[in-house]
């Protein structure tokens, strides 16, 4: 099996070979910090999120780099709006970042690096870019030359006569337009303006350009040519578009092998905008409450590339698949003991013998191009089979597969689960645990004596004490069931 990934690129799919053997760099623009993350954010996230999980799965060690936008116009309106500073306003929604993707199972960066915090390489970068003719100062700012870079328009495809200034909401604003050489031509330094944040540079105070900080922060972090640059599709032109041009002018190397970028997200068809209002942050849809799991599962049920719509009835499949997904995972801790399980139930081994090879086939879907809806069928199949073992086992006292197959089963659907980052809650976990292993305090021998006195009040004929001794089992999790062959019991 060879993992491929599409990459914008080369518009093709691609066999992945890291630059370092088991070794990958891998670089996600993160968020601009003024306001909540959003379904969008949520989107980007958990897909990165996965994809680095997928990797380390597959033997990679990763070292995974998520930036944040700490200086930008959209930060600056808001510490004006409150009357407060462009570091408050940072701050605060950095750590409600970390708030949210924290309810989403989203694990945290080996680095978050800050546009504020890498002022020196920006600098370095542009001092280059301006030695190489790339760059050049005008009236405080300094401006990046894109004639003079030929591949400018790889990534996106455009042709520089189809583009025009500005063609992304993200392009600064440049109200000074007289300052550039040419209209194409971009900020990579804007002279500081009264009220502003500032520092101090050879061509005088100022502020970056959201383009650069990407490239120094690329560099700084993790090199000159990187394995993987990740990001949402609205990046690709013109900020991935002008990240490789400020990188490679400077280098004359890639900037990244593979550039993957992940579909957006809609709102009943439409674009989601507060206008419309539509607008659903994260912890706004957590509160409804949704299951932070659901959400997972409702991203990973759609192609990563693709755009996907979020609806209600969306939201509410993806919570019933959730919680089939989650009766399965619980399986272990439920009836484990019941079966004679013996092996631990932390730690599981990968098990890749258990039904019907579920771990290779998962890795077969997902090596296609991070197929993770295809690696879903998988653990569906998996969750579904527990689930019906485990019913049986209530109903018959026994299961269809042995005991030590449905173990393989079980181990290789939380294993698998994980990868996806789809984990039931050490709460439920510890319930379970709890309720398997001692039924409200009774161990299996005094749940037996107890059943043996309710037989024996059965031959007296004291119903009324059959029954109370029948409820009071229940009430304790533990349910009966009388047959033509004896008394079956199961802790619910």
């Amino acid at each position: 099996m060879t993992l491929t990934l599409y990459n914008t690129l080369t518009r093709r799919k691609e066999p992945f070979e890291p630059v370092e053997p088991d070794k990958v760099g891998m670089y996600y623009c993160g968020v601009t910090v003024y306001d909540y993350c959003h379904l969008g954010h949520a989107r980007a996230c958990i897909v990165w999120d996965v994809t680095r999980r997928y990797l380390q799965f597959v033997g990679y060690n990763v070292r995974y780099v998520q930036n944040f936008t700490d200086i930008d116009d959209k930060i600056l309106n808001r510490a004006r709006q409150e009357g407060s500073s462009m570091e408050e306003v940072a701050e605060r929604y950095i750590q409600a970042y970390f708030e949210d993707m924290a309810r989403l199972n989203i694990k945290e960066a080996d680095e978050y690096p800050r546009a504020t915090h890498t002022m020196n390489g920006i600098q370095r970068l542009i001092h280059e870019l301006e030695e190489k003719n790339f760059a050049y100062p005008s009236a405080g700012d300094v401006y990046y030359a894109v004639r003079q870079f030929p591949e400018y328009g790889k990534l996106s495809g455009r042709k520089l006569e189809d583009m025009q200034a500005g063609a992304s909401n993200r392009v600064e604003v440049e109200p000074e337009a007289s300052k550039k050489r040419d209209p194409f031509d971009f900020a990579l330094w804007k002279a500081a303006k009264p009220g502003e944040p500032a520092w101090e540079s050879a061509w005088g105070a100022g502020r970056p350009g959201w383009h650069i900080e990407c490239s120094a922060m690329v560099r700084d972090r993790l090199g000159e040519t990187i394995d993987i640059h990740a990001g949402g599709a609205d990046l690709i032109f013109p900020h991935h578009e002008n990240e490789i041009a400020q990188s490679e002018a400077v280098t004359g190397k890639p900037l990244a092998n593979y550039w993957l970028h992940n579909g957006m997200v809609t709102v009943n068809g439409e674009k989601m905008s507060k206008s419309l209002g539509n607008f659903i942050t994260i912890r706004e849809l957590l509160d409804r409450p949704v299951d932070p799991m659901a959400v997972r599962l409702f991203v990973l049920t759609a192609q990563y590339r693709k755009p996907i719509d979020f609806t209600d009835e969306a939201i509410q499949a993806a919570t019933n698949g959730w919680n089939t997904l989650k009766e399965g995972l619980l399986f272990g801790y439920k009836y484990g003991s019941q079966l004679g399980w013996m092996r631990t139930l932390t730690n599981l081994p990968v098990d890749g013998s258990g039904h019907d090879n579920a771990v290779e086939r998962f890795q077969a879907e997902v090596d296609d191009d991070l197929n993770f809806p295809g690696g879903l069928t998988i653990l569906f199949e998996l969750a579904k089979e527990l689930g019906k073992q485990g019913n049986i086992l209530v109903h018959q006292g026994k299961t269809e597969i042995p005991p030590e197959q449905l173990e393989a089963c079980w181990h290789n659907l939380v294993n698998l689960s994980s990868v996806l980052g789809l984990e039931v809650s050490a709460d439920d976990i510890a319930l379970q645990v709890e309720t398997a292993a001692s039924g409200d305090g009774l161990s299996d021998a005094e749940i037996e004596a107890v059943i043996q006195q309710r037989q024996d009040a059965r031959i007296a004929k004291n119903f009324t004490e059959s029954d109370r001794i029948r409820n009071e089992l229940q009430a304790k999790g533990i349910t009966l069931i009388d047959s033509p062959d004896g008394t079956r019991w199961h802790r619910n």
